[in-house]
């Protein structure tokens, strides 16, 4: 006999949302008076895809300090903001948020559209970040499926279908359960079951709000849950990077603006291509993109060979460049080598 999902399933998730709502620098707590702001849902939001909480609370803190409305970012240097966010990754999102805080100045007199709908036709904002911020910033009944919501809502109504086919039942499962108030509470409560209880690996289904209906609790498979395609074998790659010094400083230069690592200070140097490099080089780095593995070997060139634009950074003061973290992985070999 399958098991129904309860008409208060909103109800048990935002009385436990109440109790145990993790205190996130973005967040409005429960029961608070205060109002959301559209610009600090939103940043959280851009800045979080693809990366978990814990790399992402410095940077926000960072970022709202230095720029606490999005009139300030918007009229923020390109190369500040793209060295602010250096380590973050995913570069196209802090370049996609310039292009975003830019659109919403001039386009919307500074104030963020409030339907997904209109948040949808912002430069860098998916279905996902519209719906997250309709939810949370203006109370919006929308659907928010996030990672941690899909693994929820995946076990508690027993979805199997592998992903990715399986995202539109886990949407039709969620939608009929949104509540027309506190929609935004309902989310982050789903988000913050997902990341502390019904978790990937041993989900502690025991104390979990909506247990009494869950249909793959007790299952001894119940971690397979969403499932998921295989995963394809990444292609290696390789690419050879230069170390050009001067008088204590390194030349850098700074990447196209579109492409990976687009905008970003870096080592000057060759196309990363399918072949290893013949040149051994002083020190290496792996690093790992979404679609490809790369090897960056580090090689020693002429200081005559800094040619064209870039600019002599001073080796004392290389953190404040703003390296993306495959060039700060590199360059900090080399000075632990040259030390």
């Amino acid at each position: 006999m399958s098991v129904q999902t309860s008409p208060n399933f909103a109800e048990r998730l935002l009385g436990w949302y109440d109790r145990a709502a993790r205190d996130l620098p973005w967040r409005i707590p429960p029961g608070s008076d205060a109002v959301p702001d559209p610009y600090r849902v939103w940043m959280a939001e851009i800045m979080l895809q693809q990366t978990t909480v814990a790399a992402v609370a410095g940077y926000f803190r960072r970022f709202v300090e230095r720029w606490p409305t999005v009139a300030d970012l918007a009229a923020a240097d390109d190369a500040d903001v793209m060295a602010a966010w250096a380590g973050l990754g995913y570069y196209a999102r802090a370049r996609n948020l310039l292009a975003c805080a830019r659109t919403v100045v001039a386009g919307h007199g500074g104030a963020f559209p409030d339907t997904e709908e209109g948040l949808r036709a912002l430069p860098g904002v998916g279905d996902y970040t519209a719906a997250a911020v309709a939810a949370i910033a203006f109370g919006r009944p929308s659907v928010v499926v996030d990672a941690n919501i899909e693994r929820v809502i995946a076990r508690h109504r027993l979805i199997e279908t592998p992903l990715p086919a399986a995202k539109r039942e886990i949407r039709a499962a969620l939608a009929p359960l949104v509540p027309q108030g506190r929609p935004g509470d309902f989310a982050q409560g789903l988000m913050d079951l997902g990341a502390t209880i019904c978790t990937p690996r041993a989900p502690a289904c025991g104390i979990c709000p909506v247990r009494t209906d869950c249909r793959a609790r007790g299952r001894a498979d119940i971690e397979r849950l969403p499932v998921k395609p295989p995963k394809k074998a990444k292609p290696q790659r390789y690419g050879v990077a230069w170390w050009i010094e001067r008088d204590g400083a390194l030349w850098l230069v700074r990447r196209p603006g579109k492409g990976m690592l687009g905008g970003m200070r870096a080592l000057p140097g060759g196309d990363w291509t399918d072949a290893a490099p013949p040149e051994s080089g002083l020190v290496h780095v792996d690093h790992g993109f979404t679609h490809f593995d790369l090897r960056l070997t580090l090689v020693a060139r002429e200081s005559a060979l800094a040619a064209g634009e870039g600019e002599w950074w001073p080796l004392s003061a290389l953190d404040a460049a703003g390296l993306p973290t495959l060039y700060r992985k590199l360059t900090d070999r080399m000075r632990e080598r040259i030390a």
